[in-house]
Parts: structure tokens; C-alpha cells; sequence
């Protein structure tokens, strides 16, 4: 009996102990569960520091991680599930004006896009070099592009086919 006593007397270091294992085990696991059963633990270690009972001591871990897990653990759970914010790669530039350095038209051309010069091919009319485009898609390597909007009439850009000006009666 004098070990269960000498372990009663010492609870709280019983309880930091179970709260540091299962921190561990949270590493291993990263579902949450093992966190809020240390929070639990650490929660007991109060109870001891507050001169409960060992049954009080459990009690109080028990109901301090069974609502750490039905309120604590849900939110956490959504934040860390949730996908990033921001886009990042060729989704990114997507929306984004270039500048045209080399005539495009649908069978290709150079834009200069955030620094770098990309290869690019018309989603539409033709684009002289010097004009503003926006990337409507990229395609592997390639930036697809169209007019930017808002359109400014000084914008050099002609028809991919030219209009026929003949006059047919």
C-alpha cells in the first residue's frame, strides 16, 4: 500500500507524465484525439493542484477532454482541412495582363508575363507587338491569351482574317 500511496501523494506528476505521452502520440497520429486526451491529463494535474481527490482528479480529466473533443477538436479539425488560400503556379496566372513581344495570333507569338517571356497563342483577333493582353488559360507552356478589358481603342490589334474589301454585285 505504501506505493499506491507514495503514487497518490505524486498524482500530478502522474498526470503532466500522461500529458507529455500522449503528446507524443499526437505526433505520430495528427488527428487530434491525443491532444485533446493531454488536455485532459493537463486538466487533471489542476484538479491535483486544486487538492481534489484522486476520483475527482478523474473525473475533472475526463470531462475537460471529452469537451476539449466534442468542441475544441471539430474546429480544429475543419481549419487544418481546409485548402490553402491564394493560387499558386499556372492557375495564378490566369486573369493577369502581359505584354505583347512578339506578334501572337492563334498559331503563336512571345508575351512578356510577370518578368519572364512566355510563349503565347491568340484566343481571338491578332495582337501587335506592344500591345496589353490578358492570360485567359495556360496551356502546358503556353499562355493563352485575349484582349484586355477594358478594351482601349489604341490598342493595335487586326482580325485574324482580314475583311475581304473586294466589292461583289
Amino acid at each position: 500500500m505504501e506505493i499506491l500511496d507514495l503514487i497518490l501523494e505524486r498524482s500530478w506528476l502522474i498526470w503532466i507524465a500522461a500529458a507529455l505521452i500522449l503528446g507524443v502520440l499526437e505526433m505520430t497520429a495528427i488527428d487530434l484525439v491525443f491532444a485533446m486526451l493531454a488536455g485532459g491529463a493537463l486538466a487533471g494535474a489542476l484538479a491535483d493542484a486544486l487538492g481534489l481527490e484522486f476520483v475527482g482528479q478523474v473525473l475533472i480529466a475526463s470531462a475537460a477532454a471529452g469537451l476539449l473533443i466534442g468542441t475544441i477538436r471539430p474546429v480544429l479539425l475543419r481549419r487544418l482541412r481546409m485548402p490553402p488560400t491564394g493560387t499558386t503556379n499556372s492557375p495564378a496566372l490566369v486573369g493577369r495582363t502581359a505584354l505583347v513581344i512578339a506578334e501572337v495570333s492563334n498559331r503563336g507569338g512571345l508575351v512578356k508575363l510577370v518578368g519572364e517571356t512566355w510563349s503565347a497563342r491568340s484566343a481571338g483577333p491578332v495582337f501587335a507587338e506592344g500591345s496589353d493582353v490578358v492570360v485567359t488559360a495556360i496551356d502546358g507552356a503556353t499562355a493563352v491569351v485575349g484582349a484586355a478589358v477594358p478594351t482601349d481603342p489604341t490598342v493595335q490589334t487586326r482580325p485574324t482574317d482580314p475583311p475581304n474589301l473586294s466589292k461583289e454585285s
